[in-house]
């Protein structure tokens, strides 16, 4: 039984613009899932993801991670949709714009001021 060894899935970007559908091996990692979501990410879009650490995706409510298998990021109950693609959600968080987020207020410099009265 070739179909239950292979899952169509649709990568839903943040503006609503899907990649793919597409096929994999249900042996396929969340990894490689990534990676091509960045390799056939869509030109003109205001956030690109520049590696595939940059992207998360979701699945029924859950980030996977990058170790498990299309296989095991099924729902245990079998397909909800009727034979449509499994849809997972891509989010983009940028690396560089989350090291800038991270600067402590105590990093700031500060002004101090000393009120003293001599009597």
């Amino acid at each position: 039984m070739p179909e239950e060894d292979s899952v169509d899935i649709t990568f839903r970007l943040y503006d609503g613009t899907d990649i793919g559908p597409f096929s994999y091996s249900s042996a396929s990692t969340v990894d490689m899932l990534k990676q091509r979501v960045v390799s056939d990410w869509p030109k003109g879009k205001t956030m690109i993801p520049k590696a595939a650490n940059e992207v998360k995706l979701m699945c029924f409510g859950k980030i996977l991670e990058n170790n498990k298998t299309v296989g095991q990021c099924k729902l245990p109950f079998g397909d909800v949709g009727g034979g449509g693609a499994m849809v997972m959600h891509v989010v983009v968080q940028p690396t560089i714009e989350k090291a800038k987020s991270d600067k402590k207020i105590d990093d700031l410099p500060r002004k101090v001021v000393c009120s003293c009265s001599i009597l």
